[in-house]
């Protein structure tokens, strides 16, 4: 089955949440900000001009990533989730793709994301996709997070 990227819609809003958390609780626990944003995500990603994308393979949804605009052209590229049955395909990078060139198309000045050290294949899709490793410019809003990349293009 051919894998497709679409826009965020209202009815996806329950998906959006639930690939975040399933990863989540996973690794980690879903921390005070990943609720806000799950929560809402109209508000907190949406309309303050950011994106949120979501693979779509048949008819069920099993991926997403979002762009959040942080303001003054710049984004966060964060919630990047594929559910566990749909790992392995190339999804991750279908998203993350997708992502950069919404951000090139939006006129975007910095990207970055916030990760952690022990998840090593999502490391190696962001170097291998333009990210690099530079020093965080302020404290981070997630206790996970020990790794800090900006896109710097491929």
């Amino acid at each position: 089955m051919d894998v497709e990227i679409i826009d965020f819609a209202p009815e996806h809003a329950a998906r959006f949440r639930t690939l975040n958390v399933e990863w989540l609780e996973k690794y980690y626990r879903v921390e005070p900000i990943d609720e806000l944003v799950l929560s809402n995500p109209i508000d907190k990603v949406i309309r303050p001009g950011g994106d949120i994308l979501f693979a779509r393979l048949g008819d069920k949804i099993v991926g997403t990533a979002a762009l959040k605009h942080a303001g003054d052209g710049v984004y966060e590229l964060t919630k990047m989730a594929v559910t566990e049955s749909a790992q392995g395909l190339g999804l991750g990078r279908k998203l993350l793709e997708a992502c950069v060139e919404r951000f090139h198309e939006r006129g975007g000045k910095r990207l970055f994301l916030e990760s952690q050290r022990r998840l090593g294949a999502a490391l190696k899709l962001y170097e291998t996709s333009g990210f690099e490793h530079v020093e965080r410019p302020v404290p981070s809003q997630y206790e996970r997070a020990d790794v800090y990349m900006e896109y710097r293009g491929p």
